[in-house]
Formats: structure tokens, C-alpha cells, sequence
């Protein structure tokens, strides 16, 4: 969930801002994680924007982090011209608490979309997990240069149901802003619905916003490098 953050202030609507990835939906990838232990919240990688599972007040923190995405598919793209289909890579090595979770949110996403796809690593990959202890919650997070990655909460887990937190953490990379007055329906509403919610699949309107954002992924990303170049 952006975050699924035990913040008690007020839920804000987040909404795409346009990056244009083909069908004039944003799209962007993220870069290799640093390669910081999160056993604790000051432990993890410094953000400079972020989105949590129960609330928070950067707006703009799914979008660079959806940004931050497509620069490893872009370079990815590059190396390997002949790749047919969007793979973001994905490195849980440092959330071991969480691998059942991780795992299940994964196949959650790529059951429910088809324009891009989830994979394991254990080396390097386009975003990581982190786990520890934060009084804000759970979150996904980039600093803004290509690299990114999702902070786990301990005690927000145990209070929400886990799978369902990461999941959503998880439609963040995947380009999905936070919906906190949705329903419980709507696995970008978060933590809005409260605990008792253990949905942990999106909805039609989510699934098809992702297949959108990802329709041109490759075309988008080789854009990318040949402006770069």
C-alpha cells in the first residue's frame, strides 16, 4: 500500500501524475536497490518520497517510484533487445520474516495482469524488500535516482492482514496510487478500511489500470535509452 501506515490523519485520494508510457499513462521502472539491512526503519535506504498503507502526505512517491522502475527496464531492454515482455525483478533476501508473503503478493499480480510480470532474484534486481520496525507503518519508497524499494512493518503486519499489506505495497511498483476512501474491495484502499479487510486481490478497474500502464513497457523503455544515448 503506498504504505500501509499507521497514520490517523487524513486519507488522501493519490493520483497518477502523466508519464506517458504509450497509451499516455505513466510508466516508469526501478533501479537496483541499495544494499542496506532494514532491521530497523534507520537502517533502511534514505527516502525522499514515499507512500504508506495507511496514510501519508507525499503525493508524488508513487510516481517516482513507478519512474524508478522503468529506468532498470529500460537498461534491461537494452542489453537484451530481443525480451517480448515486460519482467520487473524483485529481491527479497533482506525481508526474510516476509518471503511466504512476498511470494503470495507475487502471484497474486501476475495471476491478475498480463502486460508485466513479477520475478524472483537473489541477486541485484529492480526493487527490494526491506523488514524491521516503523511507527509509520509500512511503505513503498524511492530516492528519486533509479533505485527503490518496499519497507515491511513489523507490528503493522500482525494488526492487517500481511499478505493483503503487501500486496498493495506491491501495486505501488506497478504504478497504482493509493485509494484510502475505496472499499475493501479495492486492494488500493489500504489500511481505509480497517483491520477487519483481508482482501488481497485487485479489483477489475486496478487490474486493468496496471495492463495499461505496462501495454508498451518495452517500447517505452527502449525510448528511454535511445534518448538517453
Amino acid at each position: 500500500m503506498t504504505s500501509f501506515r499507521k497514520s490517523t490523519g487524513s486519507k488522501s485520494t493519490r493520483r497518477l501524475l502523466g508519464l506517458a508510457l504509450g497509451l499516455g499513462l505513466a510508466s516508469a521502472a526501478l533501479g537496483t536497490a541499495s544494499p542496506v539491512s532494514a532491521q530497523d526503519s534507520a537502517a533502511a535506504p534514505a527516502r525522499t518520497v514515499a507512500a504508506g498503507y495507511v496514510g501519508s502526505a507525499e503525493d508524488a512517491g508513487t510516481k517516482a517510484f513507478f519512474d524508478a522502475v522503468m529506468k532498470s527496464v529500460a537498461k534491461r531492454q537494452a542489453e537484451q533487445p530481443s525480451l517480448k515482455a515486460v519482467t520487473v525483478y524483485y529481491n527479497a533476501s533482506q525481508a526474510p520474516s516476509f518471503r511466504s508473503q512476498i511470494s503470495s503478493s507475487a502471484s497474486i499480480w501476475n495471476s491478475s495482469v498480463s502486460n508485466v510480470k513479477l520475478q524472483a532474484t537473489t541477486s541485484g534486481g529492480d526493487f527490494a524488500y526491506y523488514e524491521g520496525n516503523d511507527s509509520r507503518g509500512s511503505y513503498a519508497s524511492t530516492d528519486g535516482h533509479g533505485r527503490g524499494y518496499i519497507f515491511l512493518d513489523y507490528a503493522q503486519n500482525r494488526q492487517y492482514d500481511s499478505i493483503r499489506v503487501t500486496a498493495h505495497e506491491t501495486g505501488h511498483v506497478l504504478g497504482l496510487p493509493d485509494h484510502y476512501s475505496g472499499p475493501c474491495s479495492e486492494l488500493m484502499s489500504g489500511g481505509g478500511p480497517g483491520p477487519s479487510c483481508t482482501n488481497r486481490y485487485p479489483n477489475t478497474a486496478e487490474r486493468s489500470r496496471v495492463n495499461q500502464l505496462w501495454a508498451y513497457g518495452l517500447s517505452k523503455a527502449l525510448a528511454q535509452v535511445n534518448k538517453a544515448g
